[in-house]
């Protein structure tokens, strides 16, 4: 029996054996393709495209205590403190960082009652027993320790938490000890109806170097069977002990593993979270200074010499995105030297015209674009970098001036008089707010009657670009 179990167990673990040496090498599929997200370094998850070792053997040995049975390894009353002996041999493939599954082969013997089968029984009522069991489990492993992994800490780590869980199928001679002498009291094939068996527990692993571990495991075996115990037939007096129908135990042991492959490490070892800081520090290293402005920037202009079509604009003028010296009335005088920077005027006069009668022309002045919302005398922000212009027009002349405001055709006569009005004196309010003399500028509101576009009207004649310009503020000379 023991023998064709070891015989069933090698030959499960030859094919598993035969893929357990990795590669370095990536296969050049047809990648990237409409499944891989586009990146240029995808390539199928074959066996050549590993990057960690996954398989290992594991072998330990150890000691089992029977704990719930009729005949007990512990001083409980149905027994004294008895030690058998356990051993473990496995074939472990790592599916992820944190699952991975176990082939398990368990051979031991327990030993129970009130005194060692090995001894001579010590009165009649004495009972002893051991069994010996063969067993073939597919167990579960997760790494706690990858699982639950902090993701504020930054180190390395030896040590690694596993719990498993799984089922199997389990063979044993349970052997019967008294006065009378010893005698075979159960047995069990293998993979037979009632032979199926299950066991779980954790393990604490030490990596030692990148081939072995050392781990210490605590496994509970349930053998749902009540005569694993050697207490005899289920209707036995010894049987009738205890309402439990399955015995089970303990089985503590201490075992190495071998990690085969031929990467540096083992995937269970693997931290992601690691991986990621590895690849930033690595990523901060090559980070590089962009190098900008290759020839400099000469006028200090804040345009680069590469695109600066004004490579000597005088220091603290404005420049276009193209570092030419803004001139906004385009007189020939840029804004920095012109004293009256929206009104046109001749260079020997700083940019001012030399007598500013009559009214102030729009287009010239560049005054026109002071608009306002259909039925709002709001000053609009659009509206600020054109007067405070005129602020500085205004302040550079000796006349005074009139702020006219005007509205589109709609609404009544009466009303639009009233809108012009409050827009004219809005606009009159700002002006001297910052900085004009009152006594340059009135307001002065012509509602309707002074359209820029006449033809407006009514103003379902033209297009609304055209009703906004005549909802506008302008100046005049008195």
């Amino acid at each position: 029996m023991k023998l064709s179990l070891a015989i069933v167990a090698l030959a499960m673990a030859i094919p598993a054996i035969s893929y357990a040496q990795d590669s370095t090498a990536v296969s050049h599929g047809e990648y990237p393709n409409t499944f891989s997200s586009g990146s240029a370094n995808v390539s199928p998850f074959t066996n050549q495209s590993k990057r960690f070792n996954d398989w290992s053997i594991s072998a330990g040995a150890g000691v089992p205590l029977i704990q719930s049975a009729d005949l007990t390894s512990i001083k409980n009353g149905n027994g004294k403190n008895l030690f058998g002996y356990s051993a473990y041999v496995s074939i472990d493939k790592a599916i992820t960082h944190a699952f991975g599954l176990k082939l398990q082969y368990d051979r031991g013997e327990t030993r129970q009652g009130w005194f060692n089968t090995k001894d001579a029984a010590p009165d009649a009522k004495a009972v002893g027993a051991r069994t010996q069991y063969d067993a073939i489990s597919l167990l579960g492993d997760i790494n706690f320790s990858n699982l639950l992994r902090r993701v504020d800490n930054h180190s390395p780590y030896r040590w690694a938490l596993h719990g498993y869980a799984g089922v199997g199928t389990i063979a044993y001679r349970a052997y019967q000890k008294d006065i009378k002498g010893q005698v075979l009291a159960t047995e069990v094939k293998p993979f037979k109806f009632g032979s199926m068996f299950m066991q779980a527990g954790a393990g604490l692993k030490y990596k030692i170097n990148r081939r072995l571990d050392l781990e210490g495991r605590l496994m509970y075996v349930v053998t749902g069977d009540d005569e694993f115990d050697g207490g005899g037939d289920k209707y036995s007096t010894i049987n009738r002990r205890e309402e439990q129908v399955s015995d089970n135990f303990f089985n503590a042991t201490l075992g190495l593993s071998l990690k085969l492959g031929k990467h540096e490490s083992h995937l269970m070892w693997h931290d992601p979270l690691q991986e990621i800081y590895y690849k930033l520090d690595v990523l901060a290293n090559k980070n590089q200074d962009i190098e900008v402005c290759k020839k400099g920037d000469a006028d200090n202009d804040g345009v680069c010499d590469d695109w600066d079509r004004q490579l000597d604009t005088p220091a603290g003028a404005r420049v276009d995105g193209a570092g030419v010296a803004l001139d906004t009335d385009l007189d020939g005088v840029i804004d920095l030297y012109d004293k009256c920077v929206t009104v046109p005027g001749p260079v020997e006069n700083n940019g001012c015209p030399t007598t500013p009668t009559g009214p102030v022309v729009e287009t010239e002045t560049k005054l026109e674009g002071i608009e306002f919302d259909l039925n709002s005398d709001r000053i609009l922000p659009s509206n600020t970098p054109i007067l405070n212009n005129a602020v500085n027009y205004i302040n550079s002349s000796t006349g005074s001036y009139s702020v006219i405001g005007a509205t589109d055709t709609r609404g009544t006569d009466a009303y639009n008089q009233k809108l012009s009005e409050r827009r004219a004196n809005n606009v009159k309010n700002y002006l001297i707010k910052n900085g004009v003399q009152n006594g340059k500028i009135n307001a002065v509101g012509k509602g309707e009657k002074d359209l820029k576009y006449p033809e407006c009207e009514p103003a379902t004649k033209c297009p609304e670009w055209k009703n906004r310009a005549n909802r506008r503020v302008y100046f005049e000379a008195k």
